[in-house]
């Protein structure tokens, strides 16, 4: 058996999805195109890949850190990581309020609101 780790590509797509990845991937320019390298080797393969944290605890709080940086582009696609990785939606609801007290108010409510947006789309679904 081996210790291999898994890619940061083989990562992204087991948290974010193949459908989230192959869009980031495909929208990819030659200009945009080292950012995505940048992001599968340094965040997914290096920073997601390591012990200590459970992928759970990872998009929690990567939920938490979107919010309070109002990156709602970002939450809304951890918010579908963050279920694929097993958190409930009490549990973003939760991170979410406690964001609210820690990063703002108004940060929270636009996070809500994107955490919202994917909920209502993923029930339709």
């Amino acid at each position: 058996m081996s210790n291999e780790k898994p890619s940061g590509l083989q990562v992204r797509r087991e948290v974010m999805g193949d459908a989230f990845v192959d869009r980031a991937l495909g929208n990819a320019t030659a200009f945009s195109q080292p950012l995505q390298d940048f992001v599968n080797e340094h965040a997914w393969g290096g920073v997601w890949n390591r012990e200590g944290l459970d992928r759970r605890t990872r998009s929690l709080i990567t939920i938490s850190a979107l919010t309070a940086l109002k990156c709602n582009q970002e939450i809304k696609g951890h918010i579908r990581g963050a279920l694929n990785n097993g958190c409930t939606v009490e549990e973003i609801r939760e991170t979410l309020l406690h964001c609210a007290v820690y990063a703002g108010v108004p940060a929270a409510i636009d996070a809500f609101r994107a955490a919202q947006e994917v909920l209502d789309e993923m029930q339709k679904a």
